[in-house]
């Protein structure tokens, strides 16, 4: 499957305005870049190298600890290793593990402080080249030392086992961290999966494989059974069922047959048929979810600001709280000072991590835009999945959003002077060139019929409110009785017609040709199957419900009436609906807006949370912040669960990260010594380290589990 975007793009997972061409590290946070576009089954460079580097490290790491804590293990090395030369060995040991195992660490440390933006690899590697290197200075001139600052026996204190083990735990951290951040990405590889390598085309010559990225529109394809298929389009012949659980989430099969549309990655099964091409590459319904699920776990939500303006002052306050953790203990602490001082500042150095607190919300809003995507709900950005969870009122559009946006033609009522087929010819005639469901109606009523239908002239569309043109050399107007009344048309003889058809449950649409009222179309459109239901689910969610259409009033009453919905505003222009959205907001309601026609675009701008139905026109869904892919109202449900659970996990996250500093950096300083005798070790607070970014994550991953 193609992309809009190049496969050799890489972005950061905290700070995803940050683009570059190359892997590397953030200029910003230090964090490993990763693909912008996950990979199928490259493997990831930063977590081979870093399992590299671990394993010899670990490998390392081991002798020098057994080495250095042999008196407290109760084992003595003294008959074969003299102890003259055991911190030279340990010394050996920790050179390659510090600079070499380390050296990224301190690559990053130097970049953040060049670019004066300290973060957690900042910390490190100070805590850690300060430990190696008070150790070397140690082994190399022991006598810089003052006898305050040395052990009970006057040796100089050594950190070596501290350097590594913080190193090596760190270097683990890494791995699981890299590893988890890895299966965020699950959703958007398993859709990649979908997209089959090669077509079957049809040509002149016969049929033959071809790959995917020479496929092209007009092509015919044959998709046998139990293929994927590879690009949107139309079926020409034949018939079958199609998995299209891509779209909606739901395992059981669709039928299709000649005329259906078919969409790139969903899977055939028994049956074959033929089809054309009609949107390929970057044009699939497939690759445009792809983007969008992208685009979405790369923006940021507004809980994110928090975290944000902490992590501005955090380092600098950490660095600030180790020098004073090291002055108070070098000054005041029980000998040997210099050991108690620098165990207490590497700890607080090393226990502070701001990577949890970057990772809190990006973390969340990646899986969980993928889970959506696996559901057939796309959140345009993060703002939006945030600002689902508190709405509290939604308006939802009739036509396709809770009708099924496939009506069809019930009756035909001509005005002296016109017949049935006339009036249903120039009507359809000229709307053959609009996008609204009713024109699709009116077009395949006429051609049902038998109807020829001619080539419309040049026409304007007034959304919401009707079409004209020119049909046949005469002047068309279809629409809405204002709207033909504001052209100067009489509309007094079709009130009577109209009125009988609407109570029906019908759409009522008045003609005029040449500036005489020609009579009126019904259509009707069926609700949707699982309307009702889904709007009790949103009901009982606390969400208040109201219809707004630009349908007459005793049309929208009939289906409001089946649904249950108490609150009509029906008979609205664009600008209308857009000013109830206003309207609600200035009574403090959080709206959403569910539509999926050019009219409701202006309305799904402007709302909290613009909801579009996948089957709506193309700028109702560039207008919003949510689409349903398969137009199922119970999206809007699923929709609003996962925006409640992202939320609250965002928030759990969030308070792990400032729980876990707020008691860890005290307790590194020395918070318990002077009560319990109780100091951290740098070992302990390295291992604490890496398992809260962990952490942070494998809450994240949760999302991916959630019943929707």
């Amino acid at each position: 499957m193609q992309s809009e975007e190049p496969l050799a793009d890489y972005t950061c997972p905290m700070h995803p305005e940050v683009r570059r061409a190359q892997p590397g590290a953030c200029p910003d946070c230090g964090m490993a870049l990763e693909a912008a576009l996950p990979s199928v089954d490259a493997p990831n460079p930063e977590l081979s190298d870093f399992k590299r580097r671990l394993a010899i490290c670990a490998l390392l790491s081991a002798p020098l600890v057994v080495l250095a804590m042999s008196g407290m293990l109760g084992l003595r090395f003294d008959s074969w290793l003299p102890p003259a030369w055991q911190p030279w060995i340990q010394l050996a040991l920790s050179t390659p593990v510090v600079l070499w195992g380390g050296g990224v660490f301190f690559a990053r440390a130097w970049d953040s402080l060049r670019a004066r933006r300290f973060n957690m690899f900042t910390l490190i590697a100070l805590g850690v080249g300060a430990a190696w290197a008070a150790s070397a200075c140690a082994v190399f001139a022991p006598g810089l030392f003052p006898a305050s600052f040395r052990s009970a026996h006057g040796e100089a204190p050594l950190f070596f086992e501290s350097a590594v083990v913080i190193v090596t735990l760190v270097l683990a951290g890494q791995v699981l961290e890299l590893r988890a951040r890895e299966k965020s990405g699950a959703a958007i590889r398993a859709l990649l999966q979908l997209s089959p390598q090669t077509a079957r085309r049809i040509g002149e010559d016969g049929e033959r494989d071809i790959p995917l990225s020479e496929v092209q529109p007009g092509d015919r394809l044959r998709v046998r059974p139990g293929e994927q298929v590879p690009v949107d389009g139309v079926l020409l012949s034949g018939a079958s069922a199609v998995d299209e659980a891509l779209l909606s989430g739901e395992p059981l099969p669709v039928a299709k047959q000649t005329g259906d549309r078919v969409c790139a990655g969903t899977a055939n099964g028994s049956g074959s048929f033929t089809m054309r091409a009609e949107q390929v590459g970057a044009q699939t319904l497939l690759s445009r979810i792809v983007a969008l699920t992208l685009e979405a776990q790369r923006s940021r939500a507004p809980v994110q600001r928090l975290a944000d303006a902490v992590s501005a002052w955090f380092v600098p306050a950490v660095l600030g709280v180790a020098a004073a953790a090291f002055a108070i203990w070098a000054a005041a602490g029980p000998a040997p000072r210099l050991t108690y001082a620098l165990l207490a500042a590497v700890s607080v150095l090393i226990i502070a991590c701001p990577c949890a607190l970057g990772l809190a919300t990006p973390m969340s809003i990646a899986v969980a835009t993928g889970r959506g995507a696996r559901s057939g709900v796309l959140f345009r950005n993060a703002e939006a999945l945030q600002r689902l969870a508190s709405a509290n009122a939604i308006l939802l559009d009739k036509t396709g959003t809770l009708t099924e946006g496939k009506p069809q033609l019930r009756a035909v009522r001509p005005q002296p002077g016109f017949d049935d087929g006339e009036l249903l010819r120039l009507a359809a005639g000229l709307e053959r060139g609009s996008e609204h469901p009713l024109a699709a109606a009116l077009v395949a009523g006429a051609e049902a019929r038998g109807i020829a239908l001619p080539e419309p002239g040049a026409f304007d569309s007034v959304p919401g409110r009707g079409i004209e043109g020119m049909v046949e050399g005469r002047r068309v107007l279809v629409g809405g009785f204002a709207l033909l009344a504001e052209r100067g048309v009489p509309t007094g003889e079709l009130e009577a017609q109209a009125a009988a058809l609407r109570g029906g449950g019908n759409s009522v649409i008045g003609i005029a040709v040449d500036g005489r009222a020609a009579g009126v179309l019904a259509a009707a459109d069926p609700v949707k199957a699982d309307a009702a239901a889904a709007l009790e689910a949103l009901r009982a969610g606390g969400m208040r419900i109201a219809m707004a259409t630009g349908d007459h009033l005793e049309t929208a009453q009939a289906v409001a009436q089946r649904l249950g919905i108490a609150e009509v505003h029906a008979g609205l222009l664009p600008a209308q609906k857009l000013a109830l959205v206003e309207s609600l907001q200035r009574q403090g309601a959080v709206v959403a807006m569910a539509g999926d026609g050019v009219n409701d675009a202006p309305a799904l701008a402007r709302a909290d949370v613009g909801i579009a139905m996948g089957s709506g026109s193309d700028v109702a869904l560039s207008s919003a912040g949510v689409t349903l892919l398969r137009g199922d109202l119970r999206g809007i449900a699923r929709a609003r669960r996962l925006s409640r659970a992202t939320l609250r996990n965002v928030r759990q996250n969030l308070a792990f990260a400032f729980a876990y500093n707020a008691l860890g950096i005290p307790l590194a300083a020395g918070l318990l010594f002077p009560a319990f005798g109780i100091l951290l070790s740098p070992m302990l607070a390295a291992a604490a380290m890496s398992l809260s970014s962990v952490s942070v994550i494998g809450n994240a991953l949760r999302l991916q589990s959630i019943r929707l």
